[in-house]
């Protein structure tokens, strides 16, 4: 095996493992996990539904679901593999806290959001989000503002995954994009990856050239990487820790754009992959790319 994009990198090693368990609210960070088919263990296991239009509610269309990235989920004891998984603990925008099990889970989201929803477990089939596209300077199909509803979890039917159960993004990659617009900041935050994998010595972006091949997260876990993982206004939007910042996307869009198969003109910041071999992932473990 080869490690990262050339030649022997003996470094790379998992520097985070990152699971989300309601999708579009802040997550978790843990030191080990399981991770399966259906990628880390508990990740995107809820999803808020608009009562109303059966929508699945995503940070993606932030002028209705923004707040979301000021809720935080995790769960109340580690999950188990085989086991059911344990209740989900909620800390709203008001520092107040609920868990999913509490009968008044949906009344209390719902004041959250400002309209009626449910917190549910599973997509339903042709389940779609509503997707904002903002303007972005200087990208010329890009130069006008749209919302779309678009369907997710193609490539992983019944689950809230948007693309993969996978996302991975390198530490080289984070640090180039600090390097290309130093006013703005690109914690791993901005853009939720489940893995970040540090490097040594290596290229920003290089995530690009690990597409169609498998990467190897410690001795069990091997995933195929499919696909760079374009980006949306979801890495610009503030969040408790970290301010509004435009310039983020706009950063990628002119130093990481090009033509994703599939979906076109694309502005990217690390991989997607499914789990092809399923075990145990570890903080520390070494990476590697075939």
């Amino acid at each position: 095996m080869l490690a990262m994009s050339t030649g022997n990198n003996a470094s790379a090693h998992i520097d985070a493992l990152l699971r989300y368990p309601v999708k579009s609210m802040l997550g978790e960070r843990v030191d080990t996990t399981v991770v399966g088919e259906r990628g880390l263990l508990g990740d995107r296991a809820y999803a808020l539904v608009d009562a109303e239009t059966g929508k699945v509610a995503s940070a993606k269309n932030p002028r209705r679901w923004g707040v979301l990235f000021h809720c935080r989920a995790e769960y109340v004891e580690p999950p188990r593999d085989g086991a059911e998984l344990p209740p989900v603990r909620i800390t709203l925008p008001d520092g107040g806290v609920i868990d999913s099990d509490d009968s008044r889970v949906h009344e209390s989201l719902s004041r959250v959001v400002g309209r009626p929803v449910r917190l549910e477990t599973e997509s339903r089939e042709g389940a779609v989000m509503e997707v904002y596209r903002p303007d972005i300077e200087g990208i010329p199909e890009a130069e006008r503002e749209t919302v779309t509803d678009e369907p997710f979890a193609i490539v992983a039917p019944g689950t809230f995954f948007d693309a993969a159960p996978l996302h991975v993004v390198t530490t080289a990659t984070l640090a180039r994009l600090g390097e290309l617009a130093p006013e703005s900041s690109f914690p791993a935050q901005r853009f939720r990856p489940n893995v970040v994998v540090a490097v040594a010595d290596e290229p920003g972006f290089l995530e690009n050239e690990w597409v169609d091949h498998s990467v190897a997260l410690g001795a069990e876990v091997r995933a195929s990487v499919f696909i760079a993982a374009p980006r949306c206004v979801m890495t610009t939007l503030a969040q408790p820790d970290l301010p509004r910042d435009p310039a983020v996307l706009q950063t990628i869009a002119r130093h990481n754009r090009f033509d994703v198969p599939g979906l076109g003109p694309s502005s990217c910041v690390g991989v997607y992959a499914l789990v092809t071999t399923g075990g145990t992932a570890r903080q520390g473990d070494p990476v590697q790319i075939a």
